[in-house]
């Protein structure tokens, strides 16, 4: 009986050592994108990089977007100290979801990276909405103009802040530059974000108390905390220019890619760019989904678009990344989004027609995108069925209640 129990604590320390590796692992990602400034998916580049579609399309599509499955939120933050600066998630609540574009149904936020000259932004909600629907609208329920600097539902916000060891960069505000810290919310200038300059965008919906169980969560002490955007079947709205750089010095971390991309909202409010993967969600699967992504210099002209996340994959930090791509018109000023709708569905398009009224008709958006299919035809990938993903983000003192058992076994 000795030996039976003898071979299950050498098991149970495999299964434990291959965890606490996973977590290591996690942790060196999060430093490199930590060194180099990037985002949580321009720190999967370097394996993404390697891949080369040759196919461009009008309209990129996922198919079969989201699972049921669950993500460790973060459950306390010790920023008190430079050095001694610490974070616990909590595998004793895992945060669940299941449905249509879930994890990406909870609240998130918009970020966006340079070189980009952001013209316009809209954020638009439908009750119901499914691939092709011709009744039914949308209503624009923020709004971004830097025309006349209209800026509704809108909070504009960087990593900017207090630098600490773990955490990185606090979130701020940031001033009219898109780059600088504001004392005060501030709008937007018409500006152009150079490469890997980054800025966030939130709504102007203030967030209660830090906690566990709170509204938003815990969030990292001192910071302006908003909620993000919230629903199932929302759309978000772009007009912008992505020109090519001419400013900075080609050493420039993540020089002359541009991106758009959405954050489970949780994130920037604890850590973006962590050191410590347990200072985010972000490593467990919260979500994150790349809108417009250039991946890589050598591709520069090409928009991707990822989502990042475990339906189908344990490798989050490449993502399922659609296998075509979208037209980067430097020269030119660009108008589209990303439709997520209630049959799973999540539509990337790039259309000249793009409107931002404060309602939408689905017979309008249709137009669009069957105009931006009939250029460049549409190109759909269709995600795998997944049920509760294992996703990796233990640790290896959760289970130091059952290596005890097994070694007390063993002595019996």
């Amino acid at each position: 009986m000795n030996f039976l129990w003898l071979a299950l604590l050498a098991t149970a320390l495999a299964d434990n050592a291959n965890n606490n590796n996973n977590n290591n692992n996690n942790n060196n990602n999060n430093n490199n994108a930590q060194q180099t400034q990037q985002t949580a998916a321009a720190a999967s580049t370097s394996v993404s990089s390697s891949r080369v579609y040759s196919d461009e399309y009008g309209v990129l599509q996922f198919q079969n977007f989201g699972f049921e499955g669950y993500f460790y939120n973060v459950k306390s933050i010790d920023s008190s100290s430079n050095d001694s600066c610490t974070c616990e998630i909590n595998t004793d609540k895992p945060a669940s979801f299941e449905g249509a574009i879930s994890p990406l149904n909870n609240e998130v936020s918009v970020h966006i990276r340079g070189p980009i000259n952001l013209q316009k932004f809209g954020y638009y909600v439908a009750d119901d909405y499914t691939y092709g629907q011709t009744n039914g609208s949308w209503s624009r329920l923020a709004y971004y103009d830097s025309d006349d600097l209209t800026a509704d539902n809108v909070t504009f916000l960087g990593n900017v802040g207090e630098n600490v060891t773990c955490l990185g960069k606090a979130l701020d505000y940031v001033d009219s530059d898109g780059v600088s810290p504001a004392s005060e919310s501030t709008v937007l200038g018409n500006v152009t974000l150079h490469s890997n300059e980054e800025l966030i965008i939130m709504s102007n919906v203030s967030c209660g108390d830090s906690g566990f169980s709170k509204d938003c969560g815990v969030y990292r002490d001192g910071i302006p905390a908003y909620h993000g955007y919230y629903g199932t079947t929302k759309m978000f709205l772009f007009q912008f220019r992505a020109p090519e750089e001419d400013s900075v010095s080609e050493d420039t971390a993540s020089y002359n890619m541009p991106a758009i991309w959405l954050l489970n909202a949780h994130i920037p409010r604890t850590a973006q760019y962590p050191t410590n993967a347990n200072c985010s969600c972000w490593s467990s699967g919260c979500g994150e989904f790349d809108i417009f992504e250039i991946l890589n210099t050598t591709e520069a002209l090409h928009f991707y678009s990822t989502i990042h996340d475990y339906q189908g994959t344990d490798d989050i930090e490449t993502g399922l990344a659609n296998e075509g791509y979208l037209e980067r018109t430097p020269g030119a000023v660009m108008m589209g989004g990303v439709v997520f709708g209630s049959d799973g569905t999540a539509t990337v398009f790039l259309s000249n027609s793009t409107a931002f009224d404060e309602t939408i008709s689905n017979s309008d958006l249709n137009s669009w995108i069957s105009n931006a299919e009939e250029t460049e035809s549409e190109h759909t990938m269709t995600l795998s069925s997944v049920t509760n993903t294992v996703n990796g983000a233990g640790s290896l003192e959760n289970n130091w209640w059952t290596l005890g058992l097994l070694a007390f076994m063993c002595v019996l």
